[in-house]
C-alpha cells in the first residue's frame, strides 16, 4: 500500500513538472500580468487563481517575454511583482509575499486622473497608464470614463507613461505626491496620423508643449509647481514668467515686458475670459505691473504663456498672452491648507460637493501687510479671495462657477518733522484704494463624439480711487490728485471645437465684450508751486468689443502640421477693426528635432481713458476719441531638440514690426514707452517700432531629485515717435540671461522628508531712460526731463540672484513646509533715480536697491 502511494506519488509530481514544461508563446506588448495569465491558461491545462484584493493583476509587464516554459514565465513576470506562486495539481495559486510590517513605514498617497483625446477632449477608455520610477513598475488602465487611479504610493517623484492603441504615448514629468495631498492629472493623447504597427513611437516628454494644442509655437506650458519651487518665482506665475526666454522681468513690480514690448501689451486671460491685470497694486508702479500676483498658487492651474505669433483665438494684445485657469477641487477627499508668513495668512479648502455626482469646490483667502518685510511706513495692505466651484451633469454637460477679487489700501501720510523734508513727496498725503474683480460662468458640453462647446458669461469690476495732498505748514492740504476710474464689463464668449479626422480640428467662436465705465482724473499741472486741479480725463459711457475666430489644426502629413486660422475685431466706440490672418507650420525633422515657424497679425485698443484725454487747448473736446487700433505683424522660427529625454533645447529667432502706434505729433513720445497710471496727451496713429533677435533655452527637467534651466535672449527694441526719430524703446536691454538650478535631496526616517534648495542668477542690460534737464531742474526747483533726448541714457546692467529654501515633512494625514524666499539678494538692481533735494537746493541722485525676503510655515491636512 506504502509503494502505491509512492508511484502516485511520483507520477503526480511528474505531471506537474511536465506541466510546468509546457511550452507558451505570449503575443503582445506592454500587456498586462492577468493578460499573461489569460493566455497561460489558453495555451495549456492550468488554471489561475489569486485575490484581486491582495494581488494587482493590471501591473504592466515590465519585461520582453515572447516564449517559454510555464515555469520560466511564471518566475519573469513575477519577479518584481510583489507575489510569488504555487502550484496544486493543474491549479496555479498566486499570493503576496508576506513582509514584515513597520510602524514608521513611509507614507502613501494616491495619483488619479483622466486621459483624454487631445483634439476632441473626449475622455478615452481602456488607455494604459504606467507609473515610472517605482519597483516594481505599477500600471493600470482606465475606465470607461478615461480615469486612472493609483493608490497607497509611496511619496515623492513620479513620471506618468501613457499609451494607447492608435496614439502617441505620452509622459507626464516631475508629478510631485506629497502625504496630505492627492494629485491629479488631467492627460491628453494625439491621434496618430499614420498607424503603423511595425513602428515604435517614443513618448512625447516635452513638457514645454502648451497646453493649447493649437499653438504649434510661439508658447510653453507654465505649471504651478514651478511657480512654488524656482526661485525667483515668489509663487506669482508673472515673476516665474521673467526667467523665460525672451522677457525681462522686474525687481520693484512684476511688470514683464516681452521682446522690449511695454507690459500693458499682455493680455491677461482666466478661464477663457479677458480679466484686468490680476495684481495687487496693478498699474501704480508701472503700466502692466504690480506688486503680488492676485491668484495663488493653492488654486492656479497650469496655464500657458505666449510671447509671439500665437492663435487666432487670442485677440486685444500686442506682445503676449497669460492665458490662466482655475483647478478643479478633489471630488473625493477634503483637502485644506494654512500658511503663515511674513506677508501674511493664506488659507485654501478644497473637496467634494456631492462625491456621488463628482462635484467639488476650491477656495482661497489671503490677507497680506508689507510692512514686516519692508520694515518702512508705506502702508500697503491687500487681499484677495479666489474660488472656483465645479458640478459634472450626466447629460448637461459641466458647469463651473469661479471668481477672483482683489482689494488693496495704501494711506500714507506726510512727514510729521517739517525740518526733515527734502522733496515734495515728503509733504505728500496719499491715500488710494483700489479694487478688481472677474466671476464667471463656464460650460462646457460634449456634441457627439468628437465635439464640444466651451462657453463662458463673466463680469470684471475695476475701481481706482486716488487722493493726493500736499502741504507746506502741516496744517493746510491742497489736493493736487483726485482720480476716480470705475471700469465694468460683461464678457460673453464660446466655441464649437471639432475633430473632423485624426487630420483635422476646427475651432470656431465669439467673443463679446460689452464695456461701462464712469472717468474722472483730475490733477495739478505742477506740485512745486502748489496749482489748482485740471480735468485730464472725462466719460461716462459704454461700449463694446467684438471678436470672432476660427482656425484649422491640420495634419498634412505625419511629420508636417499646420494651423491656419482668422480672427476679426471691431471696437464699437469708434467703429475702428481689424482683421488678422494667422498661420503657423511644425515639421518633424527627425525623431527628436522639430521645426517650427509662425505669422500673426496682430491688434489692441487702448486703455479706456486714453479715449477721453481732454487738453486745456481744446476745452472740452476728446482729443483721442477716434485713435485706431495699433497693430503688429509678428514672425518667429523655432527649433527644438531633445538631446535626452529630460534635457531640450529650444532657439527662436524672432521679428516683430508694430504701426498704426498712437504717438503725440511733433515730440518723441509713443505709447510704447508711457508706463505711468494717466495720460494727458493728444495722440495719433503715426508711430511704429521693431523688434528682432533670438531667444534660447536649454533646460534639464527634474529627474533624479535636481534640474537646471539656462535662458538667454539677445535683441533690439526701437520706435518712432511723434517726432519721426528712431529711439531705444524703454526697455531695450538688449541682452538677458538666467540661470535656474535646484536639489531635491530626501531625509529623515524612511527618507520621508525632503530638503530643497533652489538658486536663480540673472543678467541683463539696463532700461533706458530720458536725462535730467538740469537748468530747468534748477529753475523750477523740481526734477525736469530734457524731452528732447527722451531715452538716451541707459541704466547699468542688472546682476541679481534669487534663493528658495525649502523643509517638508510628510506625516501619515499633514504635511509641514518651512520655507525661505528671497528675491534680489543682492541688493543691487542696476536702475537709479533723481529728486530735487529742497534743503541743498539741488539734484540728488538714488540708487534703487531692493532684498525682499519671505519665511513661511504651511500645513497641509
Amino acid at each position: 500500500m506504502k509503494s502505491l502511494v509512492c508511484l502516485l506519488g511520483m507520477i503526480f509530481i511528474s505531471v506537474s513538472v511536465v506541466a510546468m514544461d509546457t511550452k507558451i508563446t505570449i503575443v503582445g506588448k506592454n500587456i498586462m500580468i492577468k493578460e499573461v495569465f489569460e493566455q497561460i491558461e489558453a495555451q495549456s491545462k492550468f488554471t489561475i487563481a489569486y485575490n484581486q484584493t491582495k494581488f494587482n493583476a493590471e501591473q504592466i509587464v515590465d519585461r520582453q517575454i515572447k516564449s517559454g516554459t510555464v515555469e520560466n514565465i511564471l518566475n519573469r513576470v513575477l519577479k518584481n511583482s510583489g507575489a510569488i506562486y504555487t502550484v496544486k495539481g493543474s491549479h496555479i495559486i498566486i499570493k503576496a509575499k508576506e513582509s514584515p510590517k513597520r510602524s514608521s513605514a513611509k507614507p502613501t498617497q494616491t495619483i488619479r486622473g483622466v486621459v483624454a483625446d487631445e483634439a476632441s477632449g473626449q475622455p478615452m477608455p481602456y488607455a494604459t497608464v504606467i507609473l515610472l520610477n517605482t519597483e516594481p513598475t505599477i500600471g493600470v488602465t482606465t475606465d470607461s470614463l478615461g480615469r486612472f487611479k493609483f493608490e497607497s504610493i509611496p511619496i515623492g517623484r513620479y513620471d506618468i507613461e501613457v499609451s494607447s492603441l492608435g496614439y502617441e504615448s505620452n509622459i507626464t514629468k516631475e508629478v510631485l505626491l506629497i502625504s496630505a495631498k492627492e494629485s491629479f492629472r488631467e492627460i491628453r493623447l494625439k491621434e496618430q496620423v499614420l498607424q503603423l504597427d511595425e513602428v515604435v513611437v517614443r513618448p512625447s516628454i516635452n513638457k514645454e508643449k502648451p497646453l493649447n494644442n493649437m499653438a504649434l509655437a510661439g508658447g510653453r506650458m507654465l505649471s504651478v509647481e514651478e511657480a512654488n519651487r524656482f526661485a525667483g518665482g515668489f509663487d506669482d506665475p508673472a515673476r516665474l514668467a521673467s526667467s523665460f526666454a525672451g522677457v525681462a522681468g522686474n525687481f520693484a513690480t512684476n511688470s514683464l515686458s516681452i521682446h522690449g514690448n511695454s507690459p500693458q501689451f499682455i493680455q491677461w486671460k482666466l478661464e477663457g475670459v479677458e480679466i484686468p491685470n490680476p495684481t495687487h497694486f496693478a498699474d501704480m508702479t508701472g503700466i502692466g505691473g504690480g506688486l503680488f500676483s492676485g491668484l495663488s498658487s493653492q488654486v492656479l492651474g497650469n496655464s500657458d504663456f505666449y510671447n509671439s505669433a500665437y492663435p487666432a483665438e487670442y485677440s486685444n494684445s500686442l506682445s503676449g498672452v497669460f492665458d490662466m485657469s482655475l483647478r478643479n477641487g478633489n471630488n473625493q477627499k477634503h483637502e485644506h491648507t494654512l500658511r503663515v508668513s511674513l506677508l501674511g495668512v493664506d488659507l485654501a479648502s478644497e473637496g467634494p460637493i456631492s462625491k456621488k455626482h463628482g462635484s467639488s469646490y476650491i477656495i482661497n483667502y489671503r490677507n497680506s501687510n508689507t510692512t514686516f518685510v519692508t520694515n518702512d511706513e508705506m502702508g500697503l495692505k491687500y487681499q484677495d479671495l479666489s474660488f472656483k466651484f465645479n458640478f459634472p451633469t450626466r447629460r448637461a454637460g459641466t458647469f463651473s462657477i469661479w471668481g477672483l477679487g482683489l482689494i488693496d489700501k495704501n494711506n500714507v501720510g506726510a512727514t510729521e518733522d517739517i525740518t526733515e523734508w527734502e522733496s515734495f513727496s515728503d509733504r505728500e498725503a496719499v491715500k488710494t484704494d483700489l479694487m478688481r474683480a472677474a466671476t464667471g460662468l463656464g460650460h462646457k458640453l460634449f456634441v457627439g463624439r468628437d465635439a464640444y462647446i466651451k462657453s463662458s458669461l463673466a463680469a470684471t469690476i475695476v475701481e481706482n480711487k486716488q487722493d493726493v495732498r500736499m502741504t507746506e505748514d502741516l496744517e493746510t492740504f491742497h489736493q493736487v490728485v483726485d482720480i476716480n476710474n470705475k471700469d465694468w464689463s460683461l464678457v460673453f464668449n464660446s466655441y464649437l471645437n471639432k475633430k473632423f479626422s485624426a487630420r483635422h480640428t476646427n475651432r470656431t467662436g465669439i467673443s463679446v465684450t460689452g464695456l461701462f465705465y464712469d472717468l474722472d482724473f483730475k490733477l495739478s499741472p505742477t506740485s512745486v508751486p502748489i496749482t489748482p486741479m485740471e480735468q485730464i480725463v472725462k466719460g461716462g459711457n459704454h461700449s463694446s468689443m467684438i471678436s470672432i475666430f476660427s482656425n484649422s489644426l491640420i495634419d498634412i502629413t505625419d511629420r508636417l502640421s499646420t494651423n491656419i486660422g482668422l480672427t476679426a475685431s471691431l471696437f464699437t466706440l469708434n467703429n475702428k477693426w481689424s482683421v488678422e490672418p494667422r498661420v503657423s507650420f511644425k515639421y518633424k525633422v527627425a525623431p527628436h528635432h522639430t521645426l517650427a515657424v509662425a505669422y500673426g497679425l496682430h491688434s489692441r485698443r487702448e486703455k479706456l481713458d486714453y479715449y477721453y484725454v481732454k487738453t486745456p487747448k481744446t476745452g472740452d473736446k476728446l482729443v483721442n476719441k477716434d485713435l485706431d487700433l495699433a497693430k503688429s505683424h509678428h514672425f518667429t522660427l523655432s527649433y527644438s531638440w531633445g538631446i535626452t529625454d529630460n534635457i531640450h533645447l529650444r532657439v527662436e529667432p524672432y521679428f516683430q514690426y508694430l504701426y498704426d502706434v498712437p504717438v503725440e505729433l511733433g515730440t518723441p513720445f509713443s505709447i510704447i514707452n508711457h508706463d505711468t497710471y494717466y495720460l494727458d496727451k493728444a495722440l495719433v496713429n503715426e508711430g511704429v517700432g521693431r523688434n528682432y533677435g533670438v531667444d534660447i533655452t536649454l533646460e534639464r527637467y527634474m529627474n533624479k531629485g535636481y534640474y537646471w534651466l539656462l535662458t538667454g535672449s539677445i535683441f533690439d527694441s526701437k520706435y518712432k515717435g511723434g517726432d519721426g526719430v528712431w529711439r531705444n524703446t524703454r526697455w531695450n536691454r538688449n541682452y538677458i540671461a538666467n540661470a535656474l538650478i535646484g536639489k531635491e535631496w530626501a531625509c529623515g526616517k524612511q527618507k520621508k522628508n525632503v530638503f530643497s534648495a533652489n538658486i536663480r542668477f540673472s543678467y541683463q542690460g539696463g532700461d533706458y531712460y530720458t536725462p535730467i534737464d538740469i537748468k530747468a531742474s534748477e529753475e523750477q526747483h523740481d526734477i525736469v526731463l530734457d524731452e528732447a533726448n527722451m531715452l538716451s541714457q541707459q541704466f547699468s546692467p542688472i546682476l541679481s540672484s534669487d534663493i528658495t529654501i525649502g523643509y517638508k515633512i510628510n506625516r501619515k494625514k499633514a504635511s509641514h513646509e518651512f520655507s525661505l524666499q528671497a528675491l534680489n539678494i543682492g541688493f543691487k538692481t542696476g536702475q537709479h533715480g533723481y529728486y530735487y533735494n529742497e534743503k541743498t537746493l539741488a539734484i540728488e541722485k538714488i540708487d534703487l536697491m531692493g532684498f525682499l525676503p519671505n519665511i513661511s510655515y504651511k500645513i497641509q491636512f
